[in-house]
């Protein structure tokens, strides 16, 4: 959303990378302006997908460029606007599917009755809006919450890297060879 609203240009975010524009500019959005259908709704699982929301959210762009007469790759005067709809979008699709994991973890007695933890990780938890919906989702369903600090919420891709190195630091389960390995891309 970041690269479709070309924040790279936009004065208070050109040095920023995505995700953090999109936060920096949404709070001072009004989420109220655009409101964007949640992905996945019929389905009643855990899983996660952005692509709707995606394909919503660039349809919404294009139609905003055609109202103010502004060509792809320049700045939105609602890209605010468009941010805080996007992160609040976001937010509650997560919330619904982790939601939606609790009580199924409570339902099939995965998780201890007691002292519950929801870990949160990755790029998304550096976001300070939705890690405080997590942290009062967590709460409301006396779960605890833990976040690394925001500085070491970084790309999924870097800590599955980096555990691997542990891994390999301490002898443990490394594969020395891909022979005999599938790969899929999902």
């Amino acid at each position: 959303v970041a690269r479709r609203l070309s924040l790279r240009k936009h004065p208070e975010c050109h040095s920023m990378a995505g995700g953090k524009a999109i936060e920096h500019l949404a709070q001072s959005g009004d989420r109220e302006q655009l409101v964007f259908r949640l992905p996945m709704n019929q389905y009643r699982n855990c899983n996660f997908s952005f692509s709707g929301l995606l394909n919503l959210v660039n349809y919404a762009i294009t139609q905003k460029e055609k109202e103010e007469g502004v060509q792809e790759g320049q700045i939105l005067s609602c890209a605010r606007d468009v941010a805080a709809a996007v992160q609040h979008a976001v937010t509650v699709h997560i919330m619904q599917r982790t939601y939606r994991a609790m009580l199924f973890c409570n339902k099939h007695s995965i998780l201890p009755p007691k002292n519950a933890t929801l870990v949160v990780s990755g790029g998304v938890a550096s976001n300070q809006y939705i890690r405080k919906s997590l942290q009062n989702l967590a709460e409301a369903n006396d779960f605890a919450l833990l976040c690394p600090p925001p500085e070491l919420c970084t790309d999924n891709g870097v800590m599955i890297a980096w555990n691997g190195i542990e891994r390999l630091r301490a002898g443990l389960g490394v594969l020395h060879s891909p022979d005999g390995i599938r790969y899929e891309p999902k």
